[in-house]
């Protein structure tokens, strides 16, 4: 069958940006953040069917890319050429800015495979190896600055039944012993949890604000140095015993390939939008898997697109053994017919074909937004900006 005579071809692209709003801002060292910013793609193929794919939208360049190169490149593609497409948009000149370009080409790529999926009558974890596992810890995610409300948040989220636990710290010193101190007394000694610095540490202050928190059993520290250094956080490794989780420093398969070279971690978050789409979060799992490292996802708002791209891709990938991260219970709505249901910090892989959820078009409509809300800043503290490292 010719290229262009496949039912797979992409005959029309069009896209959303939308704007959730959080049911109360979530802070973290980086600044405060409202609600999510999100970009979403709808492809249609010859065949009529039609794929869906989302993306966080943090900062101005994510639709601006995808308008002016991913959306052009798509058009009269095979929605199976989704390793040719991503090297294509590297190829037109985001070789050298691909942080610039992971973001928006994901949404595209999420949605040829949702494309692909429902065309093959199969869920994208079918697509690639089948269910390792059928259901998906999630951790408890804690915003919130102060101990006394952190402890809180902790507490309802331990109610609800969750059995993993991750908390931002990198905002001063004491604050962070103080937050984690807060949290593990309140989720007792057994659970798992984790702390997020977000690149807030000095190499000198991860070593003593390490061993300040030892007695509290970190399952592990992320991002404790700024996103380059992974020489740093080598180093770290060596001289103190709690594990070194990275995040910033793996947006691409090149960063987990250099983490892995230079055993600069533990742990590995991924993140399909942080590295330009599904298939090269699970290549760059394989890398972490061949070095016997565990991984995770991390979250930047993930809807219900991006939530259910995430379970296909826990339930399809071995070494993603933890619990993954989500911020969907922050959300107010949704964009799909049937949210998510969550039960004992849980959710069901999805079954249907594709990602097996359907978008809702009106609800799509009625968030459209014409600009970017973003998250590193803080309307409350005019002048104020994150500084990494910090302290």
């Amino acid at each position: 069958m010719a290229f262009q005579d496949s039912p797979l071809t992409i005959t029309s692209v069009r896209h959303w940006l939308i704007y959730i709003p959080f049911e109360h801002p979530i802070v973290w060292g980086s600044g405060k953040r409202p609600g999510s910013t999100r970009l979403v793609v709808e492809i249609t193929t010859a065949s009529g069917i039609k794929g869906y794919g989302e993306t966080i939208a943090l900062l101005d360049f994510v639709p601006a890319v995808f308008e002016k190169v991913v959306a052009p490149l798509l058009m009269g593609r095979n929605a199976a050429d989704v390793e040719r497409f991503h090297r294509h948009v590297l190829g037109a000149g985001y070789y050298h800015h691909q942080r610039a370009a992971v973001m928006a080409m994901a949404a595209a790529e999420m949605a040829m495979w949702d494309a692909v999926g429902r065309h093959a009558q199969l869920p994208l974890h079918a697509l690639w190896g089948g269910a390792y596992r059928n259901e998906i810890e999630l951790s408890a995610y804690l915003f919130v600055a102060d101990p006394t409300g952190c402890a809180e948040m902790a507490s309802r989220f331990l109610d609800q039944g969750y059995t993993t636990f991750k908390l931002k710290i990198g905002h001063d010193f004491q604050s962070d012993i103080k937050l984690v101190e807060a949290v593990r007394r309140t989720i007792g000694d057994a659970i798992p949890l984790r702390a997020d610095v977000n690149g807030a540490w000095t190499p000198g202050t991860a070593k003593r604000l390490l061993e300040r928190l030892k007695p509290y059993d970190l399952a592990y520290i992320e991002q404790p140095l700024v996103l380059h250094d992974l020489i740093g956080h080598a180093e770290l490794r060596k001289v103190q015993t709690t594990p070194v989780a990275l995040d910033e420093s793996a947006y691409t398969q090149g960063d987990v390939g250099n983490i892995v070279r230079m055993s600069a971690a533990d742990v590995i978050l991924l993140d399909p939008h942080e590295e330009g789409g599904l298939w090269h979060c699970l290549k760059s799992a394989a890398i972490a898997e061949a070095a016997g490292l565990p991984v995770t996802l991390h979250s930047g708002g993930e809807l219900g697109l991006s939530q259910a791209a995430y379970l296909h891709l826990a339930a399809s990938i071995p070494n993603m053994s933890i619990a993954i991260d989500t911020e969907y219970y922050y959300h107010s709505t949704d964009i799909i017919t049937e949210a998510h249901v969550i039960r004992n910090g849980r959710l069901p892989v999805p079954t249907g074909p594709g990602l097996g959820v359907t978008p809702d078009l009106d609800r799509l409509e009625s968030l459209r937004t014409t600009k970017v809300i973003g998250a590193y800043l803080d309307p409350d503290r005019p002048g104020w900006f994150a500084e990494k490292p910090k302290y």
